[in-house]
């Protein structure tokens, strides 16, 4: 479900028509090219999102608040240039995605996860058609520009023929990994870091949540796993040997064999988690570019890896291109504790 998504969606209105800016008060916790993201903005987001089952401090919440002001930071550029380029989002589509929003449930129990989070019918709605608008505006700026030729194709394979000679039954997989400590040597793109059992367990559950509201697996990896080696392939791992697998702790193991491509599940241990996405199975022998769905497939590596590298250099140029003052992380740093003025909400922002 995109109920995550809808509170990052729903936050942050455009304010880009409004001949003046609203002056700046102890409200406003971010202004992005005069528009303004406020306390309330980011705290109806979070409470859309947060495990009510846990109890965090107050420096955790503020934490994941940072996270997420970045995240409607983003949002509010990209829906901005999207407005510009003139960029709607059909009804029909938007029809579609609400149905598959509701996954499994029922209406009934669809509606009562709407009300526990604060969430209305509309809401969610709303929330979907800005994040169908900012995927379809870097689909135009990102996707649509990146191509794959037969050349590239065969150089590729060529450099990696040993790659294709699978020598046992083999999973190709991904990961996002999430620990409960604080990691010296993150190199994730968003910098987010759960330091925390139960801030890596609400991590988690972000992340599940955006997964099945259709986001990409490779870019949320990028953006947010704590495995400095492979968060910036994407969280590739490349063929695991089935005999390796074997090997591997149970969570992990029971977590990739006998599993289908496409199916992704959480792993976890010592209060860490590894979100496990199984790419492909392959079976023992040399595959070369005649075997049906190789092309297909290298094709898809070279245009994942030109994607996710465009989509990082378009996102950080327009952050950087924008007149961004983050007047949270701006107060947090002045105060160099955390003051009554920038103090999380009462039970229902906790």
């Amino acid at each position: 479900m995109v109920f995550a998504t809808a509170a990052a969606g729903t936050a942050c209105r455009s304010k880009s028509q409004s001949p003046a800016a609203p002056p700046v008060t102890s409200d406003t916790w971010a202004v992005v090219d005069g528009r303004q993201i406020t306390r309330d903005d980011v705290d109806k987001a979070y409470r859309r999102m947060r495990d009510t089952t846990q109890t965090l401090s107050d420096e955790e919440v503020l934490a994941a608040k940072l996270t997420l002001l970045n995240d409607l930071i983003v949002q509010n550029i990209l829906l901005a240039k999207a407005g510009a380029a003139k960029l709607d989002i059909p009804s029909s589509e938007l029809d579609t995605a609400y149905t598959n929003a509701k996954k499994n449930l029922s209406d009934e129990a669809f509606q009562q996860e709407l009300s526990r989070r604060s969430v209305t019918p509309d809401d969610m709605r709303e929330g979907l058609r800005r994040q169908l608008l900012t995927e379809k505006l870097i689909d135009q700026e990102v996707g649509s520009k990146v191509t794959v030729s037969d050349k590239e194709i065969n150089d590729y394979y060529s450099a990696n023929r040993a790659q294709f000679n699978v020598a046992e039954e083999a999973y190709h997989i991904a990961q996002i990994v999430v620990t409960p400590v604080r990691d010296p040597q993150l190199s994730n793109g968003t910098g987010d870091d759960a330091t925390t059992p139960q801030a890596a367990a609400a991590k988690v559950r972000m992340l599940m949540e955006r997964l099945k509201a259709g986001e990409s697996f490779r870019d949320l990896a990028a953006g947010y796993s704590e495995d400095p080696e492979s968060a910036p392939r994407g969280g590739d791992l490349g063929l695991v040997p089935v005999s390796r697998l074997k090997q591997a702790p149970p969570a992990l193991r029971d977590a990739v064999l006998n599993k289908a491509p496409g199916a992704v599940n959480v792993a976890s241990a010592g209060g860490g988690y590894s979100l496990v996405l199984v790419v492909a199975h392959e079976q023992a022998g040399q595959r070369d570019l005649s075997t049906p769905g190789m092309r297909d497939q290298i094709t898809a590596t070279i245009r994942g890896r030109k994607e996710q590298l465009l989509r990082m250099a378009y996102l950080t140029s327009i952050r950087g291109d924008a007149q961004v003052v983050n007047y949270l992380a701006r107060r947090l740093v002045e105060a160099k504790a955390i003051t009554p003025a920038i103090l999380p909400a009462g039970p229902s922002g906790r």
